[in-house]
């Protein structure tokens, strides 16, 4: 129930419901599971679900998804951060233990490391009290050339990804300068200190950055 409703809180845009058909690709699960599980929730008081109309979470269903997001990242830090784990595997191991820790466990990670605001992957940490910050940036496709960013936020979707980006020195914090982008189809050449790399579509989209 707890990956329905986090999935649900990550689709969600402001206003706007979740369709059926959007959970389903993302969980893998064909329609008809979807649909039970919507009217359990909905039984439970944690989503507004009417059929054909998509869903949305209640309050209730908001708390418990910024709970396990808080888990999950709490938990991807302390593997990179304690336990010497690289970035593109606790992704995974984070999706296991974000259920089963206990809340003491969740204080005691917490308190280990310095009270963090940020995953390992640039992403913001809930606040105890249910409290997510929020940046806008934009994806490293989306510049243009001769700008100069910072990377605020990588793509934690593909460990291959995140293992080929690592490998050339794209990390949060991290300072781009596109050199170049010809066309609107072509790679973007960037520059990170005096080495130069070229990005393609599909993983310039998966780096977010912001204006320096």
């Amino acid at each position: 129930m707890e990956d329905y409703i986090k999935t649900i809180y990550r689709l969600t845009t402001e206003n706007n419901t979740v369709s059926t058909s959007a959970l389903a690709k993302q969980m893998k699960c064909s329609a008809a599971s979807i649909t039970n599980m919507l009217q359990k929730l909905s039984n439970l008081k944690l989503v507004n679900y009417e059929r054909y109309q998509g869903v949305t979470l209640t309050e209730a269903g908001d708390k418990i998804a910024l709970e396990t997001i808080r888990h999950h990242r709490l938990i991807e830090l302390y593997l990179t951060e304690i336990l010497g784990y690289s970035w593109d595997r606790v992704h995974d191991e984070a999706e296991e233990l974000e259920h089963v820790i206990s809340e003491e466990f969740e204080e005691r990670i917490d308190k280990a490391l310095g009270y963090p605001t940020l995953d390992p992957h640039g992403d913001p940490i809930p606040t105890k009290e249910g409290k997510i910050g929020h940046q806008s940036f934009h994806s490293l496709w989306d510049t243009k050339a001769g700008e100069k960013v910072q990377v605020a936020h990588v793509s934690d979707g593909s460990p291959e990804v995140l293992r080929y980006l690592g490998s050339i020195g794209i990390f949060p914090e991290v300072k781009i300068h596109v050199m170049q982008k010809d066309s609107p189809e072509g790679p973007v050449r960037i520059k990170i200190k005096d080495t130069q790399h070229l990005l393609g579509e599909e993983l310039a989209r998966q780096v977010f950055v912001l204006p320096i």
